[in-house]
C-alpha cells in the first residue's frame, strides 16, 4: 500500500482497495495502522465521479523518518537526506581530490557528512532509518566492499565497515551500492510518474557509468556487475583508460575527455580541488560565448555518445536514455546532435521508440538515489522500520 500512495500518489480508501485488490475492511485497518505509525495521514476529500459522501484521500506522510544518501566520486563526496514524503532535510557537498586523499581520510569525512546530516534531520524532529553509499566501480554489496575502482584509486576497500567503525553505536543500517546504479534509482522515480519504466541512466562524470531499469526493476546481472558501460571498448588501440585497457567509453566521453579537448592542462577547469559545478559552469560560459574550442570538444562528446548509446538502444531497447552527471549542464549544445546520431545508428525504426532525455538532478542524483535505497526498509517492513 505504502508503494502505491508513493508511485501512483494520494487516492481513497475505495480506490486503494480498487488498485490492490485488497478487501475494503483491510484496507481500511491497513490506513489506520499506517496513521498509527505516521507514515501516512488523510488528506483532502475526493468528490470526482463519486457519488453520496466523497472518499478522503490517503498520501504518504512520514515527516518524521528519513533516508540518507551518501556519494564518493572522484572530485567531491556528498551527501542528502530526504524524507519519507520526499522533503531534502540536509544537503551538502565537499570538493576532494578523492585519489589523492586516500580512502582512509576520504572515510573520515565522509563519517563526518553523516554526523552533520544525522543532527540536522534531528533538529527537524526526525530520526534517519538507514544510510546508502554510492562508490564508482565494482562494489560487493553483501560484504560492502569496494572491489576495483579504478578512478578514485581504490581496490578492496572495507568502506561499510571502515564508517561503522568511525560512527560507533551511532552509525545508521549502512549499505553499499555502484554509485551509477543509484542514479538510475533517483531517475527512476521520478520517469515512473511519466509512465516510463524502461530506462537506462548514464552518468557522466569522471568515470561513465549506467543503471539499467528494466519493467521497472532495476538489473544487477548475475553477480552484480551490470551497467559497468564506461569499459565498453569503443576505440580499440585508443587512448589509455584508468582500468588498464585502451579505448573505453569513458575515454571518449568522460569529464577527463571533455576538459581535455576543451582547455589547456594548466586551466583551472582541470583543477580537481575545485568543485566541480563551478568549472562546469565556466565551461558552459564559454561555450554560450561561442568558444571555438569549447564547441569543437562538445561536437566531439556528442559524436561519441551517439556511438555507445545507439549500441545500448540497439541491444535493449529502453524506452529512454537519461543523461545525467555532466551531460546536462550542456544539454543545449549536444543534446539535438545526439539525438539526430543515434537515430541515424540504430536499426530500429524511431530509435525503437527511445527517448533521449537530460538529467533534471544535476549532480545529486546518485546521493538522491542512495536516500531512496535506504528508505526502501520502511516499503518492506513498515512497522519494523519506525520501531
Amino acid at each position: 500500500m505504502l508503494r502505491l500512495l508513493r508511485d501512483a500518489g494520494p487516492r481513497s480508501r475505495a480506490r486503494i482497495a480498487a488498485d490492490t485488490g485488497l478487501p475494503r475492511p483491510t484496507v481500511t485497518n491497513l490506513v489506520a495502522e499506517l496513521i498509527e505509525l505516521r507514515l501516512v495521514r488523510e488528506g483532502d476529500s475526493q468528490r470526482k465521479g463519486a457519488v453520496g459522501r466523497p472518499g478522503v484521500s490517503v498520501e504518504i506522510d512520514g515527516r518524521g523518518i528519513c533516508g540518507l544518501g551518501l556519494e564518493i566520486n572522484a572530485d567531491y563526496i556528498s551527501a542528502v537526506a530526504r524524507s519519507l514524503r520526499g522533503d531534502c532535510v540536509f544537503e551538502r557537498r565537499i570538493p576532494l581530490d578523492v585519489r589523492a586523499t586516500g580512502p582512509e581520510a576520504v572515510l573520515d569525512l565522509t563519517a563526518e557528512l553523516v554526523r552533520e546530516a544525522d543532527l540536522a534531520v534531528a533538529a527537524v524532529g526526525a530520526r534517519l532509518v538507514g544510510a546508502a553509499l554510492g562508490a564508482p566501480g565494482n562494489v560487493d554489496i553483501t560484504t560492502g566492499h569496494v572491489g576495483y575502482a579504478p578512478n578514485i584509486g581504490w581496490r578492496d576497500v572495507a568502506a561499510v565497515a571502515g564508517l561503522r567503525d568511525r560512527l560507533g553505536r551511532a552509525a545508521p543500517v549502512l549499505h553499499l551500492e555502484n554509485d551509477a546504479k543509484l542514479g538510475a534509482i533517483a531517475e527512476y522515480v521520478i520517469a515512473s510518474a511519466a509512465g516510463i519504466h524502461d530506462l537506462i541512466s548514464i552518468t557522466g562524470d569522471v568515470g561513465v557509468g549506467g543503471g539499467i531499469i528494466s519493467a521497472g526493476r532495476l538489473m544487477r546481472g548475475a553477480r552484480g556487475f551490470a551497467g559497468e558501460i564506461g569499459h565498453m571498448r569503443l576505440a580499440p588501440g585508443g587512448r589509455l583508460c584508468n582500468c588498464g585497457r585502451r579505448g573505453c567509453w569513458e575515454t571518449m566521453v568522460g569529464l577527463g575527455a571533455l576538459l581535455r579537448h576543451a582547455a589547456e592542462p594548466d586551466d583551472p577547469v582541470h583543477d580537481a580541488s575545485l568543485d566541480v559545478a563551478s568549472r562546469l559552469a565556466d565551461l558552459r560560459g564559454r561555450a554560450q560565448a561561442g568558444d571555438a574550442r569549447t564547441l569543437s570538444a562538445l561536437d566531439r562528446i556528442a559524436d561519441g555518445l551517439c556511438l555507445g548509446i545507439a549500441l545500448l538502444a540497439d541491444v535493449l531497447n529502453p524506452r529512454a536514455v537519461v543523461l545525467g552527471g555532466y551531460f546536462p549542464v550542456f544539454a543545449d549544445q549536444i543534446l539535438d546532435r545526439v539525438r539526430e546520431g543515434v537515430a541515424r545508428r540504430v536499426m530500429a525504426p524511431e530509435s525503437g521508440g527511445c527517448e533521449i532525455l537530460p538529467s533534471t538532478l544535476g549532480l545529486g542524483a546518485a546521493a538522491r538515489g542512495g536516500a531512496h535505497l535506504a528508505l526502501d526498509a520502511v516499503y518492506e517492513d513498515p512497522s519494523a522500520a519506525v520501531v
